[in-house]
């Protein structure tokens, strides 16, 4: 009878760490660790982080994009609209269709330099958005035209160097409502790559969430030209 009532004991134990464990899930799918979360649920993140691309970077190292490199001129572009978790990491490739239609090519090319592009940003952050690939492009569009360019980096003509509190400071004079901390800069070694905004699942600038920072180094970096070829 004693060995009986501790398998029972050994068996309600199990089953309360089950219950716990399922009622915890919501939460461990909302909030994963850092990183990506591949297969996570549509729709469930916490806000937007806006990545704009500075092209000439991009081409040096890939030439042969002829929709992108190809004698554009290019300074920033929409690399993507990625949905992210508050506390760090953000969904990717999420459960839904990933396959784009007449109607969401026509407005995603309209946005992006290229169709590969504007494919491969659909099918690993738009298909997290809980949105329809059209409206997505189009909340895309939207958090691209609430961002004013500093005049600096619209296309300039000969390589410049910029500290990195320098980029941040030409957009906030003309972004006056953005809040602090809501601002990055990337970079590739001492070369200018990114700047990517932090915004609210209704494109209002907020504060990045964690693992959201700067990764330039604290020293001139090199801004390339937009020169046409």
């Amino acid at each position: 009878m004693p060995r009986s009532r501790h398998i029972v004991r050994s068996v309600l134990r199990t089953a309360a760490v089950l219950v716990l464990a399922l009622q915890s899930a919501p939460d461990l799918a909302r909030h994963p660790p850092r990183g990506a979360a591949p297969g996570a649920a549509s729709g469930q993140f916490d806000y937007y982080l806006l990545t704009l691309s500075w092209s000439p970077s991009y081409c040096l190292v890939h030439p042969g994009d002829r929709y992108q490199c190809d004698g554009r001129g290019f300074g920033f572009v929409l690399h993507g609209l990625w949905p992210q978790f508050d506390a760090g990491g953000y969904p990717e490739e999420c459960a839904a269709e990933s396959r784009l239609d007449r109607a969401a090519e026509a407005v995603g090319r309209t946005i992006y330099p290229s169709p590969r592009l504007m494919q491969h940003e659909w099918e690993r952050h738009g298909t997290c958005s809980g949105l329809t690939a059209v409206d997505y492009f189009r909340t895309a569009d939207r958090a691209l035209a609430a961002v004013q360019i500093p005049p600096a980096f619209t296309a300039p003509a000969s390589d410049r160097q910029f500290l990195p509190g320098q980029i941040l400071a030409a957009f906030r004079s003309v972004n006056p409502a953005l809040p602090p901390h809501a601002l990055t800069v990337a970079c590739n070694r001492a070369e200018l790559s990114e700047v990517r905004l932090c915004l609210t699942r209704d494109l209002e600038p907020r504060p990045c969430g964690r693992g959201v920072r700067d990764s330039c180094p604290s020293v001139p970096i090199l801004v390339r030209s937009a020169r046409r070829s």
